[in-house]
This record gives C-alpha cells, sequence and structure tokens, in this order.
C-alpha cells in the first residue's frame, strides 16, 4: 500500500462503504460519518450542529443527509445545512480513494472538496 500523502489517515476500506447508506468511523479521534453517494465518497463531522447527534444514523438523499432526531438536513460537500431546525453548519472533511482504502484528513476543509474523490467502478 502506498503512503496516505501528508495529513491523511486510512478510515476504512472502499468495500467497507455501501452505496447511499452512512458508515460510522473514527479519524484522529473525531467521530466522522462517511457516505458512498452518486459516485463519490464524503466525509461529514458525525455529530448533528442542532442537536449533537450522530448523523451516520439519518438517512441520505443524493448529496444530503439527514439527522434521525428533528429532521436538520446537510450537504454532504460542503455541511452547511439545507433544512431547518439546524443553522450552523457541520465541517466537511477532504477525503481521498487510494486503491481500495478510503482516506481522510482529520483537519475541516476550508474549501469543499478541492480533489476528487470519485468512486470508479
Amino acid at each position: 500500500m502506498t503512503s496516505p500523502g501528508p495529513g491523511f489517515t486510512r478510515a476504512c476500506a472502499l468495500s467497507d462503504l455501501t452505496d447511499g447508506e452512512a458508515l460510522a468511523v473514527e479519524v484522529a479521534g473525531e467521530p466522522v460519518a462517511l457516505v458512498r453517494t452518486e459516485g463519490e465518497v464524503f466525509a461529514i463531522r458525525d455529530v448533528c450542529s442542532h442537536a449533537e447527534v450522530p448523523l451516520s444514523e439519518g438517512e441520505i438523499d443524493g448529496c444530503t443527509i439527514e439527522c434521525w432526531l428533528h429532521g436538520s438536513r446537510f450537504d454532504l460537500r460542503t455541511g452547511k445545512p439545507t433544512g431547518m431546525p439546524a443553522t450552523e453548519p457541520v465541517p466537511v472533511y477532504p477525503v481521498r480513494i487510494d486503491g481500495g482504502d478510503v482516506l481522510v484528513a482529520p483537519h475541516p476543509e476550508t474549501t469543499p472538496h478541492p480533489e476528487t474523490t470519485t468512486v470508479e467502478s
């Protein structure tokens, strides 16, 4: 296996991700929800900014994730809320696919998805 590169940590195998479902992982001590949808893999902090419950237990609809408790929705690409009652964004993390591994940088992005995270079939 090649080195993940500076600042990236192996989060899981790509085969661990099911399209349209979230997987809860920990990256450098941070709770992260990984989501494979629409041919891409996204990493978002696994804590709702409204109620502090795991987003990974919510539903995926395209590039959004819905909090199971109160229905807040977040864009997986930017972390911005797209549905109330949440008003604060959730951090998103850079993702790289390296062969069969999903690599995540443990520091949130300041600009969403500067690198490709497309998954080749």
